[in-house]
């Protein structure tokens, strides 16, 4: 577990939370699949207890994510990664980020994005602008080793997350990426 330092780093909720995801949809026969395909240091820090609020490689977490990918859905992996972050934002919003949810109110949550980053990364920034009664854009500043996997699972925690404040019809976008080059990675959120 890293607790200092300057690499880019995740809290183990986030690593609970797609082992928890693997449970449901298999038990830990499915867990034991996709921790056979990661590196044996990667499967030795898995098998312990994580602790949510503990700090972990970042590179743990999206080598986590594409073993998860690669047994869960290797037909359509961008499917997979939105379901880790729709999973992710289930467990967190029931639990200990509910604060977060109010019904009815999706932009209660998404004007919280920038404390709610914290929860799960180190390094960077997230802002909120409402751009509409039904609609907020989402952008993230300075965020480390950005990859279009680890957006996809973004986009699909959002997509929940608004869900669960009442949203209809949620659609979440992503047309600026920093992994497609773009200075800062951009989310369109619209919902009825």
């Amino acid at each position: 577990m890293l607790t200092q330092g300057t690499g880019s780093r995740i809290k183990g909720g986030v690593l609970i939370s797609r082992l928890n995801m693997l449970r449901q949809h298999g038990g830990q026969v499915v867990v034991d699949a996709v921790l056979r395909r990661l590196p044996a240091e990667d499967q030795a820090l898995l098998r312990k207890m994580l602790l949510p609020v503990g700090w972990y490689p970042l590179e743990l977490n999206l080598r986590l994510d594409a073993a998860i990918a690669g047994v869960m859905s290797p037909e359509d992996k961008d499917r997979a990664f939105l379901e880790m972050g729709r999973a992710s934002a289930h467990e967190a919003l029931h639990g200990p980020q509910q604060v977060f949810v109010k019904a009815g109110e999706p932009h209660f949550l998404l004007s919280q994005a920038p404390k709610i980053y914290r929860f799960y990364y180190a390094v960077g920034s997230r802002t909120y602008e409402q751009t509409g009664p039904y609609a907020a854009v989402l952008r993230t500043f300075g965020a480390e080793n950005v990859t279009e996997p680890d957006c996809l699972t973004i986009i699909g925690w959002h997509e929940r997350a608004i869900e669960l404040c009442g949203g209809r019809a949620v659609h979440v976008t992503h047309p600026m990426c920093r992994a497609r080059g773009a200075p800062h990675c951009e989310y369109h959120c619209t919902w009825g």
